[in-house]
């Protein structure tokens, strides 16, 4: 079947032993068994999938990895899906909002902050993100709030 992979390099998604494919609510455990990159995507195959017909029924289904078959992340590393759903202030104390997705820019990632308005503030750690802290669900960030 085929795969659009968000992985860089985009083989590396045959490197998970699981995947979770969901389509609205319906979720299916599957385990890919061999692959390779084909164009701008990866064809896989996966274990229990026979035939044409079985993999056509899995169109549309998106690819997801459990966070608990993903590595460990380098220190001052962190997956998009850790920093989504923060509280994101400034070095004032004002509360800008939540992050609630990030963009790749080619130059640096950016995170939308969702609040009174919505803002992009760039990625940028020890100059505009000064602190993440995942325990308590908090970003603290030097960005104007007017800006």
């Amino acid at each position: 079947m085929k795969v659009f992979s968000y992985t860089e390099p985009r083989d590396n998604i045959l490197n998970y032993k699981k995947w979770l494919l969901k389509k609205g609510d319906q979720t299916l455990l599957v385990k890919p068994i061999d692959g390779q990159i084909q164009g701008k995507g990866v064809i896989a195959q996966i274990d229990g999938i026979t035939d044409r017909d079985e993999a056509v029924a899995l169109m549309g289904w998106d690819v997801h990895i459990r966070h608990e078959d993903l590595p460990a992340p380098e220190e001052g590393e962190y997956y998009w899906t850790d920093l989504i759903g923060l509280d994101v202030e400034n070095l004032e104390g004002f509360q800008l909002g939540k992050v609630d997705s990030l963009i790749e820019t080619g130059a640096n990632d950016v995170l939308v902050v969702k609040g009174e308005r919505e803002l992009a503030v760039p990625f940028l750690q020890g100059q505009t993100v000064k602190s993440i802290d995942l325990a308590t669900g908090k970003m603290i960030v030097d960005w104007d709030a007017d800006f």
